[in-house]
């Protein structure tokens, strides 16, 4: 077939495979993203922010729940030592030269040795209590976002799916599933990362309570171990009961 033939006949020409862009497909991350119109930018933007502080709780707890800051081995041994010798100004000031948790608690069992062996217990319960509840205070802020997380991402995809049926019902139905179904896609984004953070979130916090009621046992065992020394020395100290011999 000549040119000209090629020329003079359109119904060749049209025969011709054309080829369409899949645009779903080629959407950057970043338009996957932010595809779910003004609610779904201001809820992805709140989920990046969320996922910044969890990425900082979890690295700050980290690096902060260690024993050797929170539990010093030579203050164990420095404030037993001062004690068995009967020298209490010095065993509160060396807690107050290290502060930690447990300088906190072994302070506050020294300020009540006056007042008896009850008086010495209640007072270590009672700031080991304050002490546990302030290392958790921090950590449920990871809970928080880890519950919240998945919560704003729902919310985030039946508003988008609210605005695609909403074009349906707007076209008396001439809209096509193309459309409906890109609705849908870009409404579910937000569902994907909530779940994105939450799972890591919830992962870290359940790790980390586990690590914190390990340490809070063993700060009131090494409380208990400080005192064992006075503890027979003071008064209203149970006495344990002698076995009798036996025949």
């Amino acid at each position: 077939m000549s040119v000209a033939q090629g020329i003079a006949n359109p119904a060749v020409t049209s025969t011709a495979p054309v080829t369409t862009k899949n645009t779903a497909a080629d959407d950057s991350l970043f338009e996957i993203i932010f595809s779910g119109g003004i609610m779904g930018i201001l809820i992805m933007v709140s989920l990046i922010a969320m996922s910044v502080v969890a990425v900082y709780l979890i690295f700050d707890q980290a690096m902060g729940l260690r024993k050797k800051d929170l539990l010093p081995s030579e203050l164990i041994e420095g404030v037993k030592q001062l004690l068995t010798q009967g020298k209490l100004k010095e065993a509160d000031q060396l807690c107050r030269d290290r502060p930690c948790p447990l300088s906190f608690v072994l302070a506050s069992g020294i300020s009540e040795i006056e007042f008896g062996w009850p008086a010495v217990e209640k007072a270590l319960e009672d700031s080991t209590a304050e002490q546990a509840a302030r290392l958790y205070r921090k950590l449920e802020y990871l809970s928080v976002i880890g519950n919240l997380a998945p919560m704003l991402g729902l919310l985030g995809t039946v508003s988008g799916m609210i605005l695609a049926f909403r074009e349906v019902a707007v076209s008396s139905g001439s809209a096509g599933a193309g459309q409906l179904a890109g609705g849908i896609y870009s409404a579910l984004v937000t569902t994907v990362a909530g779940l994105l953070i939450a799972i890591p979130a919830l992962g870290a916090f359940a790790v980390l309570r586990n690590r914190i009621d390990e340490l809070i046992s063993e700060l009131a065992y090494s409380a208990q171990h400080v005192f064992a020394s006075v503890r027979r020395r003071l008064p209203g100290a149970a006495v344990r009961p002698v076995a009798p011999p036996r025949s």
